[in-house]
């Protein structure tokens, strides 16, 4: 058995992933979405002691305990973005298939300016066309859980962060929402390649890892311009994610076992209406970070992310 993944608020040089959201720092994962509030210190993944630590131009790559992360990052000024997208990705399966670690159970994908330009232009869906174009049918078989944010700033860098296992997850599905993967052409050429969740690790050692999670039912976005309706729609999502997750591993997730949640906001303005209406849901609100970031569907407002132990 793997050793278990741990995720805390905490600088961990031993993490195998750490996500920072102020300054860049060596071995940091830095996101380009401002801090607005909560916790201040890194986001850590851990799994044990040993990390064993590769870098390349374009590729990141640190390992632990039958898991690995991997941090790509493409410069998307003379590409554009599809080209980007497909660059990076093609980098991602070119280092995970065949590798000791070769299922990818979670990826965070971050650009700025994701809701820029009109219908199948918009930066979001010529994202998804890149990834598609570059992906394979392993990728497919479920897709990964993932996120997608637009980072503060102009165009530059695009992020993509993965977390890799020797072991395959579990797949999870959210029967309030229709399958990314199946929305209809009206959200573009190409459908977003992603899970709701996925449930890694096995017996008290497992991790729900939820997606990017908004206030949409079926395939609609709902309460546009409501906040508060946004967080309680979202929360409704999140909790049907539990249910599922619960059902398909044997252990009981719920809130209480967050062990860390992000919390996009696209309006700084929109920021004390969001933590109240977080705040009715959440038992650990000190376990809940608050940062500014675009949400995939422009007429959406918030968005959120976390990581539950049964």
């Amino acid at each position: 058995m793997s050793p278990p993944l741990r995720v805390a608020w905490r600088d961990d040089a031993n993490a195998l992933l750490r996500f920072g959201f102020a300054h860049p720092e060596p071995g940091l994962c830095h996101i380009a979405c401002a801090r607005l509030a909560g916790p201040v210190a890194a986001e850590s993944w851990r799994v044990e002691d040993g990390i064993s630590d590769t870098h390349s131009s374009t590729l990141h790559l640190r390992r632990s305990g039958g898991m690995a992360a991997l941090h790509v990052r493409v410069d998307e000024r003379m590409l554009g973005i599809g080209a980007a997208t497909e660059c990076a990705y093609r980098t991602l399966l070119d280092a995970v298939r065949g590798s000791s670690e070769p299922y990818i159970l979670r990826i965070w994908n971050y650009f700025a300016r994701i809701n820029d330009g009109d219908g199948d232009d918009e930066r979001y869906r010529l994202f998804c066309v890149g990834r598609a174009r570059a992906v394979d049918a392993a990728f497919n078989a479920p897709p990964p859980a993932a996120t997608a944010i637009g980072t503060d700033g102009e165009p530059h860098w695009l992020d993509v962060i993965a977390l890799c296992s020797r072991l395959p997850g579990i797949a999870l599905e959210n029967p309030r929402q229709t399958p990314a993967w199946q929305y209809p052409r009206e959200f573009g050429p190409v459908s977003p390649g992603f899970s709701r969740a996925a449930v890694v690790g096995a017996g008290d050692a497992q991790r729900l890892l939820v997606s990017g999670t908004a206030s949409i039912v079926g395939h609609v976005s709902m309460h546009r311009g409501d906040i508060s309706a946004q967080v309680d729609e979202t929360f409704a999502n999140l909790a049907a994610l539990l249910d599922i997750a619960s059902a398909r591993s044997g252990r009981v997730f719920t809130l209480d076992g967050c062990e860390s949640m992000r919390v996009y906001v696209r309006h700084r303005e929109d920021l004390a209406r969001a933590q109240t209406a977080v705040a009715r849901h959440m038992l650990r609100p000190e376990r809940v970070l608050f940062l500014r970031g675009d949400v995939c569907r422009r007429e959406l407002d918030i968005e959120l992310e976390g990581v539950f132990a049964p």
